[in-house]
């Protein structure tokens, strides 16, 4: 098989730089533009900030870490690790505040405590949301309390739940489907280090312009309704409520709401990089975020032609479509769109372009052959994670991005989609990274 004009797999990296494995002078580095802070979990399990420009490394999916990136987010919580401040509305329960060690590593975590009235325990934030998608997300660790019920709430007209038990992550009750005027609903339960869970919710909200993260304590019987002892709890950290359809990486607030912006990267490679009639583009996506917007990774015309020619995967604002694209001279020169495509699972991606033959593979499989009259793009400069230089970043994680300026066969194609990495591929083929 054929060595890569250009590979890039999360790796090295400085601010405002992400080094790519091949080509070795350089001109395969993407540059990373993001205007604030982030977080990644990095190779510990933690949470960590990283700071501007940084790209982001992450390693929440175990192993070796992928390209995390992701569109422009706000927290509307204000204070999203102290629930002691007054922001934080306290329902018979009261907080100890930091004694406990939370997914940062630090001694941060809070501890909600159940007072020993009868009836329900909890604390709330209340946010302006607008008629929008909305995600809540928290993070929750057992103590003597085991189990939690987090609630999206419409603060006029219902709510979306979900009870889980924090000794397994088992969900016990979940009130999906139409509550209030949430609709859409969905969950999502992440296992963090130290047996920190992650829970999170989203909604669509129809009416009103006001939602709440409530969190809940229930008793060891699943009450929500009881009476408490004065002293049981469990430990709570890092609140967040976005206007998403689906949540994002942990956006730390200390007192006003905090944006993390869009992560920026492009600019690998040259016009003499995709110097080809041949092209063969490689994506491995770990997963693929809902962000109700479309995003896409491509090679793109240099300066002047960033829509007119390229070779893109796109994934549509529905979620579930994916889209392979050339376009050359300004007009859609081939397309195949891949329908109800579960973004949660990794994709390997395979588009190769010759005059009048283009092919598109994934995971494994050759699904569809474009022929006939189908003109090159030409004037190809760069690879970007962008919808063009500066559109809507791709939402995703990146385990592996190769080109070659030829067409890898059939076989070699299917071969290419068997590694589990580059550096697989590279053992497999006794190259020398260098």
């Amino acid at each position: 098989m054929a060595i890569p004009t250009l590979a890039m797999i999360p790796s090295g990296y400085k601010a405002g730089k992400l080094y790519s494995v091949l080509p070795s002078d350089g001109t395969g580095d993407f540059t990373v533009a993001r205007n604030s802070v982030a977080t990644r979990v990095n190779q510990s399990g933690l949470i960590e900030e990283v700071g501007v420009n940084v790209p982001r490394l992450d390693y929440s999916a175990g192993g070796c870490p992928v390209l995390l990136t992701e569109i422009q987010s706000q927290n509307k919580i204000t204070y999203s690790e102290d629930f002691s401040n007054s922001s934080w509305l306290k329902t018979r329960a009261l907080i100890s505040s930091n004694v406990a060690i939370s997914p940062d590593g630090t001694l941060n975590a809070d501890k909600l405590i159940e007072n020993t009235e009868s009836t329900t325990h909890s604390t709330q934030h209340n946010a302006t949301i607008g008629n929008v998608n909305t995600t809540i997300s928290v993070f929750v660790k057992a103590d003597t309390r085991s189990r939690v019920r987090i609630i999206l709430t419409d603060l006029t007209t219902g709510d979306y739940r979900i009870d889980l038990n924090l000794n397994n992550s088992s969900v016990i009750e979940n009130n999906g489907g139409s509550r209030g005027s949430w609709t859409n609903t969905s969950y999502k339960i992440e296992n963090f280090t130290n047996n920190w869970y992650k829970v999170s919710l989203a909604a669509t909200k129809g009416a009103g312009s006001q939602a709440s993260l409530s969190i809940n304590l229930l008793d060891n019987s699943g009450n929500h309704s009881y009476t408490g002892d004065g002293t049981s709890g469990f430990y709570i950290w890092g609140a967040q409520l976005e206007a998403q359809p689906a949540v994002t990486s942990y956006i730390k607030t200390t007192g006003t709401i905090q944006t993390r912006e869009a992560d920026l990267v492009n600019g690998a490679g040259s016009a003499a990089t995709f110097n080809s009639l041949e092209h063969t583009f490689f994506v491995d996506l770990n997963s693929m975020f809902q962000s109700g917007t479309t995003s896409a990774i491509s090679i793109v015309g240099s300066t002047g032609t960033v829509s007119s020619n390229r070779i893109m995967i796109l994934k549509q604002a529905n979620n579930t479509d994916v889209t392979f694209q050339i376009k050359s001279g300004g007009a859609t020169a081939a397309t195949e769109t891949l329908s109800n495509i579960d973004s949660s699972v990794r994709q390997k991606l395979v588009i190769t372009v010759k005059l009048n033959e283009v092919k598109y593979y994934r995971n494994g499989f050759l699904f569809a052959t474009d022929t006939g009259t189908i003109p090159l793009p030409v004037s190809l400069g760069e690879i970007t994670l962008t919808s063009g230089t500066t559109g809507s970043p791709l939402a995703a994680s990146t385990k592996d991005i190769r080109y070659y300026n030829q067409v890898l066969t059939e076989a070699e194609t299917l071969e290419l989609m068997s590694y589990d990495s580059f550096n697989e591929m590279a053992s497999a083929l006794q190259y020398t990274i260098k």
